[in-house]
């Protein structure tokens, strides 16, 4: 019983690491999504750096369009089994948390041969070949795959990256529930998930996207700095104001 005092201040102690280790470390650019409440498809977005352990705002904020349905706790760096509704495929609504940008699955993608980026972010230029899997039951689940062929199969053509659509000509993955190799993704957990170009000029909501004026997201694309371990945090006014102390936020 004795040692009761010194395992609860352990305990504590581990809690308290815990919640302080949401931001990795060595993370010094951050892309804020705020949204008024959770069941709203509007969002209010920021990046901020961190110089001498100080976030500054590096440029203005500017709107952006989420799902239709508003917000979901998706998986990524924060804390699992958060109060509230869990992120599912096909459920229209856009992922909540704190996740990297880019991952193993790639991280910019487009339809031009070039774009305007830092040297060190890898950009892909999209082809007929290039697949992104939305198949719950498929091993690559959420992830990228290049085929050596047309693709024949429905399948195939229904995960084509490559559509013809405007909206999705240029993106920045946001890894939500991200597939590896060694790691797969959880089944109907929710994919792909990117920043892109809105649609109807904002008018139109999304299936669970981020997305924003077309001349908006070049500029994120061109700032978005590997080397800085980039991360994006998207949450209700209400939760920001609720983890910003604990999970270390500007």
């Amino acid at each position: 019983m004795k040692n009761l005092p010194l395992l609860s201040l352990f305990a504590s102690i581990l809690t308290s690491a815990i919640a302080y280790a949401q931001l990795p470390e060595n993370t010094r650019q951050l892309i804020i999504g705020i949204a008024p409440e959770k069941n709203s498809s509007h969002v209010t977005l920021s990046i901020f750096e961190k110089n001498n352990n100080t976030w500054q705002q590096t440029s203005k904020s500017w709107k952006g369009r989420l799902g239709r349905n508003g917000l979901a706790w998706g998986i990524g760096l924060h804390p699992k089994n958060l109060a509230g509704i869990s992120k599912k495929e096909g459920d229209g609504r856009s992922p909540a948390g704190i996740f990297r940008i880019g991952s193993e699955s790639g991280f910019a993608f487009g339809y031009a041969p070039s774009i305007n980026k830092i040297s060190t972010l890898p950009y892909k230029q999209i082809t007929t070949k290039d697949l992104w899997v939305e198949d719950p039951s498929s091993p690559y689940y959420n992830r990228h795959l290049l085929i050596s062929h047309q693709p024949k199969t429905t399948w195939e053509k229904k995960a084509q990256m490559r559509q013809d659509d405007y909206a999705h000509s240029l993106k920045l993955f946001i890894a939500h529930n991200e597939g590896t190799a060694k790691k797969p993704a959880i089944p109907n957990a929710g994919s792909s998930i990117f920043f892109h170009i809105w649609r109807a000029a904002g008018s139109k909501a999304t299936a669970g996207c981020t997305t924003m004026q077309a001349d908006l997201l070049k500029n994120l694309i061109s700032k978005t700095d590997p080397n800085k371990k980039p991360v994006y945090v998207l949450l209700t006014s209400a939760d920001y104001k609720k983890y910003k102390a604990t999970w270390k936020l500007p």
